[in-house]
């Protein structure tokens, strides 16, 4: 399967942001897609996540609040709405697929990634 990212940008502090994850070669029926981001110079840590059958939702403490992710079935696409972005928030989304709920959200232990898009958060 091939994850492909949209919607990074240039955008001010206090905007807001939709990144979209569509999947080609199956559907997003089954298995959970995670959204990771990557800062400059750092690690890629986990922002959150959503069971793509029943719809369930995690998030990391730092996001709370202000990330908000969801699926379309009809549209084969996980969207991660963004709001009040921050200049902390800049850095590379990857969205990510996995057939089972891991134990822990580490990158390490999802099988297919997209190639990323750039949010940059202007002050």
């Amino acid at each position: 399967v091939q994850l492909v990212e949209s919607g990074g940008g240039l955008v001010q502090a206090g905007d807001s942001l939709r990144l979209s994850c569509a999947a080609s070669g199956r559907t997003f029926s089954a298995g959970v897609v995670a959204w990771f981001r990557q800062a400059p110079g750092k690690e890629r840590d986990f922002v959150a996540a959503i069971t793509l059958s029943a719809g369930s939702t995690i998030y990391a403490d730092s996001v709370k609040g202000r990330f908000t992710i969801s699926r379309d079935k009809a549209k084969n696409t996980v969207t991660l709405t963004i709001n009040t972005l921050e200049p902390e928030d800049t850095a590379v989304y990857y969205c990510a697929l996995r057939q089972l709920i891991p134990a822990k959200w580490k990158p390490s232990v999802f099988d297919s990634w997209g190639q990323g898009t750039l949010v940059t958060v202007s002050s």
